[in-house]
């Protein structure tokens, strides 16, 4: 399955790149995402990505083709052919 990713936050700015096209098995899940994301990309281990590979950093997101956050519980499920999957910061000031 192929799937778009984009990076948003702090994840463009440590990786300088925006937008790419990721090639996944069929059945893979977010966590895969994660694992192979942290594999590409080894500067976002840390301080993004939980080293553990299992979780993004708490003030991280991953969100679904602009319309739903996914949650810590739902990591394992899977995107579908032609998904868009965002990294982001979710960042509050005061």
């Amino acid at each position: 399955m192929e799937i778009t990713v984009e990076f948003a936050g702090l994840a463009r700015v440590i990786t300088r790149q925006s937008r790419f096209t990721l090639e996944l098995e069929n059945s893979a899940t977010f966590r895969d995402i994660l694992q192979r994301l942290g594999e590409m990309h080894p500067e976002l281990v840390g301080e993004v990505i939980h080293p553990s590979f299992e979780a993004l950093k708490s003030s991280n997101m991953l969100n679904l083709n602009g319309k739903r956050m996914i949650q810590p519980s739902q990591i394992d499920q899977s995107p579908e052919e032609g998904d868009r999957v965002i990294l982001m910061s979710i960042l509050a000031g005061g």
